[in-house]
């Protein structure tokens, strides 16, 4: 054999060596890819990249009313229009517009809201000429009562605290805080209202052990550390778009300083992410937040990113989803995979028992949070006596430690006790009946009414849980929150894209408030020219229009 062939032979065997390793790692690795969703909300790295790359710039007034191309007697509408509206606002409600304006120096949230509520290039201008109250006085049934004595109707929800109604969670704090009122404040030792509180977790999550937090994302972040310390993997799968606290591990793109490190963002309902937890060895725990049945893949939606109007949701079934977390579930059995259920937002707003009882499906750790506590603040873990627990006797220095000064507060045990208490109820347990059919004929009628005055709107529900949709193109449409408030209706920062119902919201109310000032509303919108739409505009078209625009500010 030729000498040179002979000493070459060893290094093609090398060669084969090396490749036949990397397959694996290659194959492994375009599966991970061919499972995450082609937007930027499936990409964290690139889209916090590219957040990265977009400059700040504002519309001057010329342009914040002509950002479409309108023609003049369209601006001129939209100026009167706009006019009116500030006006209106300012006069009925001075009192509360002074308190915000002066408070907002000192605090950072008003100023987040204030400059998020809309695309950053129309936010300055309507600062400066649009103010919105943020104090109010009272709540009153389903009204919000402000300083100036205005009443508004809410459906903000309290960000999803408000599943029964203002008068339930009043009474909850008032009753609990004089159950634990001998003790006080107390921290370290249990009030032994904590026990019967933890009996009756345990019976609706169907789990063996609870952990008490002050906050939903602190119970998620509990969750995922017991979950990693008891399979000693490191990544945690998380689904396209789903929101789970703000901290880093689950909120991987825009809005977090640091880069992904140990989350796969996986496409939801899709057969090639079961493909992922299949083949890979390294993932702790999937989460799941159920709410992600309304708008799949896409982020909470908001007003500030409504660019173009195409915001999507809606179209997915109970037994659709039911069947995905069922899926969902045997991979995860299969694979000794932790499956975490984010219940913080639906827990006791789909269900009695949340998210598990609606779907039918067993999860092995649970979190709720926000309306558990009664209407103070609270997160909970429930889990499987395995996962729960935070040593390990035959490795006393290997401890997964988390504490809280505030876990297990008297008065929050007191009000969650009260709400636990209520829950149990005829009156209660009878607000769950029909739910869905009742939400879908309202969300019905409401869009019939709208389609009647040719409103490019409709809306869309999971349940008590609802976003507004647009049936055109526009640069406008976040425009609607601001004639929604006008018309009385109180929404949460991120305007149109959630409307969250209490279950105390009756038949009338909705039919002879809601329903006419929503689509008051709406016909304003459409007498101020807001809707005006060139022919042949697109939504690929805004998006191109603005990509352009950014480019060019980039590049000075």
């Amino acid at each position: 054999m030729d000498e040179t062939l002979t000493h070459a032979l060893p290094l093609y065997a090398l060669g084969a060596a090396l490749l036949a390793g990397l397959i694996p790692k290659l194959r492994r690795r375009l599966q991970l890819s061919r499972a995450k969703h082609r937007s930027l909300a499936g990409h964290s790295r690139m889209a916090k990249r590219i957040a990265g790359l977009i400059p700040g710039y504002a519309y001057d007034e010329a342009r914040f009313f002509a950002a479409d191309g309108a023609p003049e007697a369209v601006q001129a509408r939209r100026r009167q229009g706009f006019s009116a509206l500030a006006q209106a606002l300012a006069q009925a409600h001075p009192r509360s517009i002074a308190a915000t304006e002066a408070a907002r120096e000192g605090i950072s949230d008003l100023q987040f809201t204030g400059a998020y509520r809309v695309p950053f290039q129309f936010s300055p201008y309507l600062r400066q000429h649009l103010k919105l109250p943020s104090f109010v006085q009272a709540t009153e049934g389903p009204w919000i009562r402000d300083l100036d004595g205005q009443r508004w109707l809410d459906v903000s929800g309290s960000y999803g605290v408000n599943v029964f109604g203002h008068e339930f969670y009043k009474a909850c704090v008032a009753e609990g805080s004089a159950r634990v009122a001998e003790l006080g404040p107390l921290l370290g030792a249990y009030h032994p209202l904590v026990a019967e509180n933890v009996a009756r977790l345990r019976t609706i999550s169907g789990l063996d052990e609870v952990s008490f937090h002050m906050s939903g994302t602190e119970a998620v972040m509990q969750a995922v550390r017991l979950a990693r310390y008891h399979t000693g993997r490191s990544h945690l799968v998380r689904f396209c778009g789903a929101y789970h606290g703000w901290w880093e591990d689950v909120q991987p793109g825009p809005g977090n300083p640091q880069p992904p490190r140990d989350t796969y963002t996986l496409k939801d309902m899709d057969s090639k992410s079961l493909q992922v937890l299949r083949s890979r060895r390294d993932i702790a725990c999937v989460l799941v937040n159920p709410l992600q049945m309304l708008h799949p893949n896409s982020p909470a939606p908001g007003d500030s990113t409504l660019v173009d109007g195409s915001r999507r949701a809606g179209g997915i079934s109970r037994e659709a989803y039911a069947q995905w977390l069922r899926e969902l579930r045997a991979v995860c059995s299969e694979r000794g995979i932790v499956l975490i259920f984010d219940e913080i937002f639906v827990g006791f707003r789909l269900a009695p028992g949340g998210a598990q009882q609606y779907f039918g499906v067993q999860a092995d750790m649970v979190t709720y949070g926000k309306t558990l506590g009664g209407g103070l603040p609270v997160g909970v873990l429930c889990g499987r006596a395995a996962l729960m627990k935070r040593f390990k006797e035959a490795r006393p220095a290997d401890l997964c430690f988390a504490r809280g000064t505030f876990n297990s507060h008297p008065y929050v045990m007191g009000a969650m006790a009260s709400f636990l208490d209520r829950l149990q109820r005829p009156e209660v347990q009878a607000l769950y009946e029909n739910q869905d059919a009742i939400q879908a004929a309202r969300a019905a009628r409401l869009n019939d009414a709208l389609a009647a005055i040719g409103a490019p709107v409709r809306v869309s529900q999971l349940a008590s849980i609802w976003t507004v949709l647009y049936t055109q193109p526009s640069r406008y449409h976040w425009m609607l929150q601001f004639y929604l408030r006008r018309q009385g209706l109180w929404l949460s920062w991120v305007g149109t894209g959630r409307m969250i119902f209490s279950l105390d919201f009756d038949e009338a109310l909705f039919d002879q408030e809601l329903l006419p000032r929503f689509v008051a509303a709406a016909q304003a919108m459409l007498d101020a020219g807001w809707w005006w739409q060139r022919e042949g505009l697109s939504h690929q078209h805004i998006k191109r229009e603005l990509l352009k625009e950014m480019l060019a500010q980039r590049l000075g």
